[in-house]
């Protein structure tokens, strides 16, 4: 094409380049995110800002640049986790009998626990007086609760309210993290151990299920 009036050609439009260096900042704070979480299950101790950084492959700078501070790095690392333990759980529905719910609903808690126990550990340890912090520790709790209700929906639908309320709340405190880490740990139990423990307690506390479940 050429320019009205005259024989310059007219510059094509061309699509709005993309910020190269927003994607890699991007990159770099992920990176940063999982180099705090491979660290934490490696070692109990709560990383420092130079080993983040060395495990990152960046430097302290780099990290102060992307987090104001480590408390910010903690509350990003654990909404990383809850979008990846929420996501885990979307793939696996709460369909079949008894026995097969039970079965996914404690193998997945059990891989869960396996693999955040010490960033739960963590948070606790840390929450101190901060407000987000503790925000995210009561949404891991009503998320277990959630699932809890969602698997045994059948079984807790012939309990009144209240019944309905504290088998929740008991299920709840047996699949806590520091309950997979007694079996795990302080009793050495393997993981079908463990989850065989898992399964036969709360088979012992649900009610009956329905005729047709």
């Amino acid at each position: 094409m050429t320019a009205a009036g005259g024989g310059v050609p007219a510059p094509l439009d061309k699509p709005e380049p993309v910020d190269g260096r927003r994607l890699r900042s991007a990159r770099t704070r992920q990176l940063i995110i999982d180099a705090y979480l491979a660290l934490l299950r490696e070692r109990p101790q709560i990383p420092t800002a130079a080993s983040i950084a060395h495990r990152a492959g960046y430097s302290v700078r780099s990290v102060f640049e992307r987090f104001p501070d480590l408390h910010a790095l903690r509350v990003a690392a654990t909404d990383e986790a809850l979008l990846r333990g929420a996501a885990t759980v979307a793939a696996r529905p709460a369909i079949g009998t008894r026995a097969e719910r039970l079965k996914v609903h404690v193998e997945m808690r059990g891989r869960s626990c396996d693999e955040w126990l010490p960033l739960w550990r963590a948070l606790n340890a840390n929450q101190g007086d901060s407000p987000e912090l503790k925000a995210r520790v009561r949404l891991i709790r009503e998320m277990v609760m959630r699932r809890i209700e969602e698997v045994y929906a059948p079984e807790l639908s012939t309990l009144d309210e209240h019944a309905r309320r504290q088998t929740v709340l008991a299920l709840e405190s047996l699949v806590d993290f520091e309950s997979w880490a007694r079996l795990r740990g302080q009793f050495e139990l393997s993981f079908d151990e463990a989850c065989a423990v898992w399964v036969r307690a709360i088979d012992r506390l649900l009610p009956p299920a329905p005729a047709d479940c």
